[in-house]
């Protein structure tokens, strides 16, 4: 089976034959790619599958997963095309390595956390936990998509506090929807703009070692 989209993958370094592995999935931002994102995630490699996703999309000089119609407007069909490849995606990747499919994470940055954002609300016991930097859940999504966030699923979520590209309040948005739904929520804010400060990167690193602990 040939796969939907684009990726590189990391994987631990001594693997087990016949052993199951938990999987982090990784989505970039806007005009960047699968290669840009990976700096996020180094070291997480010990623990987790890494598959960082290229956005099938050419933004620019980098990729995308969807279109913008308007400010925090995705295209609603060229969104739902993306948000049904990444689906696709993730059982191709479920289907062709050792995955533990109790323990399959999300994280992305910006366009990436938006479309983490909207997988982990709709797969349903699919999806253990999710890394969302500086992003927001579209209108239509909370109005219009089948809501299902399962029973396992708990969040990060973070923001920058002077974010000139996606405002600060969408992030306590985010928050406030989890919440309505009765999914844990961690939420962290960073005296920084749209951008991943180093502190920013420590705190959801450790976040997603304790998630995986708990399991």
């Amino acid at each position: 089976m040939e796969a939907p989209m684009i990726y590189e993958i990391r994987r631990p370094k001594n693997i087990v034959p016949g052993k199951k592995y938990p999987a982090l999935f990784v989505m970039h931002g806007i005009g960047s790619n699968e290669h840009n994102i990976l700096s996020l995630v180094n070291g997480l490699e010990d623990f987790f599958y890494i598959f960082s996703v290229r956005g099938h999309l050419t933004q620019g000089p980098g990729f995308a997963y969807f279109t913008i119609q308007g400010y925090g407007k995705p295209h609603r069909e060229v969104f739902d095309e993306g948000i049904n490849k990444l689906t696709n995606f993730i059982d191709y990747a479920s289907e062709n390595y050792p995955l533990d499919s109790n323990q399959l994470y999300l994280m992305g940055f910006s366009q990436g956390a938006i479309v983490s954002m909207t997988l982990a609300s709709t797969l349903g016991n699919k999806i253990k936990g999710v890394v969302a930097l500086s992003g927001y859940i579209p209108q239509f999504v909370k109005e219009e998509y089948i809501i299902n966030p399962g029973n396992q699923l708990s969040v990060f979520i973070s923001h920058g506090e002077y974010d000139q590209i996606l405002p600060y309040e969408w992030g306590k948005e985010n928050v406030d929807y989890f919440i309505k739904l009765g999914v844990p929520v961690t939420f962290q804010s960073y005296p920084v703009g749209h951008t991943v400060s180093n502190k920013n990167l420590q705190d959801y690193q450790i976040w997603l070692l304790n998630d995986l602990q708990t399991t």
